[in-house]
């Protein structure tokens, strides 16, 4: 990996790093303050440079971002595995949004995409920086992690990653079972600032249950006044993530840019 440089040397149209490819599209590999990041540039950027943040599993399921790209977005990503969306994620993820809104010039209010454990930081970021986000797209997420990796519900949980998630939050099993920094908690940051969101779920899910998870997070955020459009997939389990046809996110997300205006 390639460090990039964040002097003012550096001008918005220039992205540096290892150059490769992503679907046609020309992808750049760098570090921001150590974190390995990804952004995937379109062959002619939309008005204002927006772009899509996508949380984890790189290029799996990537017809949301390849259609994004078309219509001219950015697509980025800033690694922060086995960290749960713990303090330090967040951190590292404020870093990055730093970095690619004032040295690249990309839009202040991203699009976020997390699937699976992406929910996670995906949501705590967001919660943490609710006026600098358009839209929230989280497909199957983990919004408890009780639910998993902790296994407290009904879902398998996986008891390695869950002392892992323990450690990188600082928590002993105990004070997790209490914890309330979960995306199900603390919504009203999100609500407030009128931030639109949508899931994807398959309705079978045994990894990620949507009764655990999004049916809560879906419950508590009307109740705040937010609104969350919540796509079922009757029959489908945890895979595959995302829609074949992603049509329905694009058009979501098209949408929220197109209201936000300027201040997108």
């Amino acid at each position: 990996m390639f460090a990039v440089l964040v002097s003012g040397s550096v001008s918005a149209e220039e992205f540096t790093g290892r150059k490769g490819s992503f679907h046609g599209f020309v992808q750049f590999d760098f570090q921001v303050q150590g974190a390995r990041c990804r952004v995937v540039t379109p062959k002619e950027p939309a008005a204002g440079k927006p772009w899509i943040w996508r949380a984890r599993f790189w290029g799996h399921e990537p017809q949301l971002d390849v259609a994004l790209l078309k219509c001219g977005w950015h697509v980025a990503y800033c690694d922060v595995g086995n960290l749960f969306g713990s303090p330090k994620a967040v951190e590292r993820w404020n870093q990055f949004y730093e970095h690619l809104t004032t040295t690249h010039g990309l839009a202040k209010r991203p699009a976020l995409e997390g699937m699976s454990r992406g929910g996670l930081i995906m949501y705590n970021w967001a919660k943490a920086n609710a006026t600098k986000v358009l839209c929230i797209y989280g497909d199957a997420p983990v919004c408890d992690i009780k639910s998993w990796p902790g296994g407290k519900g009904k879902g398998k949980g996986h008891v390695r990653t869950w002392r892992a998630c323990l450690a990188a939050y600082g928590l002993n099993e105990k004070q997790a079972l209490a914890f309330r920094g979960n995306p199900i908690d603390g919504l009203e940051p999100l609500a407030k600032a009128g931030v639109p969101l949508i899931h994807v779920v398959g309705d079978a899910d045994k990894v990620v249950p949507v009764a655990e998870n999004t049916a809560i997070l879906e419950e508590r955020y009307k109740k705040l006044g937010g609104f969350i459009k919540v796509i079922h997939k009757p029959g489908v389990g945890h895979h595959p993530h995302s829609l074949k046809d992603p049509s329905p996110l694009v058009e979501f997300i098209e949408k929220a840019a197109k209201a936000a205006g300027g201040k997108k």
